[in-house]
């Protein structure tokens, strides 16, 4: 959102201001990242900072993302192996799963819930007061 505030042609296309011009700016950003590209109807996507900041985003997003994943597979490659003892945390049970479920949960929630609490909840807000 800084960069938008000093690019002009990003500035001007955000339709609406404030809480939902910033969930249509990352919904932007996470859609190119993820999957298609796609925008909110609000949002003038295709103008050139939209077009080069998305881009870049996707490459990032995309590709870049698998240099860290390779280099950290190449070294879990090279650990030799030590055999099971008494302090062993066994990754075959059912609290193995829970608790990798459950870490995934919140590093998730954490990771969404400011730009969502920034977003619809704030919008949601706005109205009562």
């Amino acid at each position: 959102m800084a960069l938008a505030v000093v690019v002009p042609s990003a500035r001007n296309a955000v339709l609406n201001r404030g809480p939902h011009g910033l969930t249509e700016i990352t919904y932007c950003f996470t859609s190119a990242v993820a999957n298609n590209g796609s925008a909110f109807a609000g949002l003038a996507a295709n103008s050139g900072f939209y077009n080069i900041t998305t881009g870049l985003a996707m490459l990032i997003g995309r590709y870049v993302i698998f240099i860290p994943m390779i280099a950290v597979a190449c070294s879990l490659a090279e650990k030799r192996t030590v055999p099971p003892s008494e302090g062993t945390f066994r990754t075959d049970t059912g609290l193995f799963a829970g608790l990798l479920v459950g870490v995934v949960v919140i590093v998730s929630a954490l990771t969404f819930f400011p730009v969502l609490a920034l977003g619809p909840i704030a919008e949601q807000l706005g109205h009562f007061f």
